[in-house]
């Protein structure tokens, strides 16, 4: 009598290739279901692409039009000036010289687009019929034409040039308040680098119009080379601004920058310790949008959840015969499981791919919303741009690729539980 031979005993490799073979057979025979569960997360995740990438286009629009009004992405400070904003405390003319070199390392020069010296002094504009305290500025003309949004403000007259030497860029608010106009001359008043307050007879060359009250009314452009004179500081400057290409660039320049300039009296800032107003309006944005995000992935792991668990309570006939026929209840749980991660990890990919499409093919030029805003929209003293221009980033779309498989795995856990606990007995008098 011939014996039959031992069953052959797969591995756990080859286990797992049936049980995912297995999963994709269910997956395929339950098409309507598997459909419906996949059209629910890839507009969710669609949905999430498309929310990210503006908000992402949005927030470095926000930061490169806040850095210009301040500081720029980077400030190089003496230590000291950013806390107190005292004019004592400035860079002299060896700590600038020292600040440019830096900033001229040819390691640097495929991030820094501009550098923009600053000399700031608060003091008091003073003209026949009022007076006002205010921030006068001096800048190089040249460089923050290029620089500055205000000169894209103008309003009327023109910015200041390279030959002014008297001349004075204001604020719409200030020339109303003390009934200046084009040619009007007006005196500013402050205390000098030899601590001795010093007047400066100036004329308005230009007007511009900036929406934020604070800005018109308190800010004054004038030469850096009157500054220093009126003043009394030949070659120094309370600040140098870098304008970078982007704000991701901001933390390596920082770094560099700080190790270059180490022991010189000069410091380097990020546009968030230079501007911390800025920076708490960026993060309070970020917080909206990490929790319309959340509500996202709530909805798809919760389609993941629901169809997964349907299949498991639809299908009790069917797990049994099989545990009857010999699979064990980790198996069950794990082809449950592996169909969950699977569906997650198609719909997934398909709902980014199917996000940067939809994004890139009908927002590529950006979402226009100034016909649903009155003006100039401002927030936190900023002008933002009505146009949200998407950004793509790849670290973004790795992100939500994984919070979309980790969430998969993780609402399909408890289907999976479900259906190793099944009792076979009781299942297989279930009928459908």
């Amino acid at each position: 009598m011939k014996t039959l031979p031992p069953p052959r005993v797969l591995g756990p490799f080859a286990r797992l290739g049936v049980l995912a073979w297995l999963a994709v057979r269910n997956l395929i025979r339950e098409s309507r279901r598997s459909l419906l569960t996949s059209s629910a997360m890839i507009v969710g995740l669609g949905l999430l692409i498309l929310s990210r990438s503006l908000a992402d286009g949005a927030h470095e629009d926000w930061i490169y039009m806040g850095v210009r009004l301040g500081t720029g992405h980077v400030a190089l400070q003496a230590p000291g000036y950013q806390e107190s904003r005292q004019f004592r405390h400035r860079l002299d003319s060896a700590a600038v010289a020292d600040a440019l070199e830096a900033i001229a390392d040819p390691r640097l020069e495929s991030s820094v687009r501009l550098t923009a010296p600053r000399l700031s002094v608060h003091g008091l504009a003073a003209s026949a019929s009022s007076a006002l305290p205010v921030l006068v500025e001096g800048v190089d003309p040249a460089v923050e034409a290029r620089f500055s949004v205000l000169p894209e403000r103008l309003e009327e007259g023109r910015y200041l040039e390279a030959t002014d030497r008297q001349a004075a860029f204001v604020g719409r608010g200030l020339a109303t308040r003390l009934g200046l106009h084009i040619g009007s001359r007006f005196v500013v008043t402050a205390q000098g680098g030899d601590g001795e307050i010093e007047g400066q007879l100036l004329r308005v060359v230009g007007i511009f119009r900036f929406g934020v009250t604070e800005l018109e009314e308190g800010v004054i452009h004038i030469p850096m080379e009157t500054a220093r004179s009126w003043l009394a500081t030949p070659g120094e400057a309370t600040t140098l601004a870098v304008l970078l290409d982007s704000s991701r660039e901001v933390e390596p320049v920082v770094n560099r920058l700080g190790r270059t300039l180490e022991g010189t009296g000069v410091r380097a800032l990020s546009w968030r310790e230079a501007s911390p107003e800025l920076d708490s309006a960026v993060r309070m944005d970020d917080y909206g949008d990490y929790l319309f995000h959340a509500i996202l992935l709530a909805i798809v792991a919760l389609a993941i959840l629901n169809a997964v668990l349907m299949s498991v309570l639809n299908r009790r006939r069917e797990f049994a015969v099989l545990r009857a026929l010999g699979l064990e209840g980790r198996a069950t749980g794990a082809l449950v499981y592996l169909e969950g991660v699977l569906l997650t990890l198609a719909s997934g990919a398909v709902g980014i791919l199917v996000g940067l499409a939809v994004t890139w093919f009908f927002f590529r030029d950006g979402l226009d919303l100034s016909a649903l805003m009155d003006g100039d929209i401002t927030f936190s003293g900023i002008v933002m741009d009505p146009v949200m221009v998407p950004e793509f980033r790849a670290a973004q779309i790795v992100q939500s690729l994984l919070f979309t498989l980790l969430i998969g795995m993780t609402s399909a856990l408890y289907p999976a539980v479900h259906a190793a606990r099944l009792d076979v007995a009781e299942s297989l008098k279930f009928e459908n």
